[in-house]
């Protein structure tokens, strides 16, 4: 079987134009759902501490709130997501640019080489490994309530824990063929969910 967890690819501008509408929180949860941990973990790879990699997440997430009513989509100038990253990396280089404020334990001069040598936004592997990461999470968590434990038992089992099915129809109870109809219509509803919150993926025509 495919793998439940599609690639993530250019698409509709819908929820940068959700984001938008500031009575809109689904759009602004489903953002900060998805972008967040991203964020954080941008950080954390380029030597900061818990605490300081928190406060980065935080202006960055700030900066994008303030850029929305600005951000127009031009999908030939790059994805949201590489947006993002470009915003992140900025806020890094002007952490570590502050004569008081250095990781302990990091050199300067090592963080600076780490932020010169990070690839461009469409080419960095671990950005786009988290975020196909974090999609998936995100979309499993909000479609589960959907599903009878078994149902939900039967994917899992077989099509993100690769066990066998015949195995896991004897342990859940359920012939073979009830397992490869609840792992097809939970598939089909975590690719549909996948779809929806990877409507983020935009390209702005500039930013903060």
């Amino acid at each position: 079987m495919s793998s439940p967890f599609p690639n993530p690819a250019p698409t509709r501008p819908s929820l940068l134009l959700a984001l938008r509408d500031g009575d809109n929180h689904q759009a602004w949860a489903d953002f900060v759902d998805l972008y967040t941990p991203l964020v954080f973990r941008q950080c954390l790879r380029a030597g900061l501490q818990p605490a300081d990699a928190e406060d980065i997440t935080q202006d960055v997430l700030r900066s994008v709130a303030r850029a929305l009513p600005s951000l127009d989509y031009h999908p030939a100038r790059g994805s949201f997501r590489g947006w993002l990253l470009t915003v992140t990396r900025n806020r890094l280089h002007n952490f570590f640019s502050r004569d008081l404020r250095h990781p302990r334990g990091t050199g300067e001069t090592a963080v600076h080489e780490f932020i010169a040598n990070q690839p461009a936004p469409e080419a960095s592997p671990d950005w786009e490994a988290d975020f196909r990461r974090r999609l998936f999470e995100v979309a499993a968590e909000r479609i589960r309530p959907e599903f009878q434990a078994s149902s939900w038992n039967a994917f899992w089992s077989t099509a993100v824990e690769g066990r066998p099915v015949d195995e896991v129809a004897v342990e859940l109870g359920l012939s073979a063929g009830s397992i490869y109809v609840a792992r097809s219509r939970v598939t089909a509803r975590l690719r549909a969910e996948i779809t929806r919150l990877d409507d983020a993926d935009l390209g702005p025509a500039s930013g903060p």
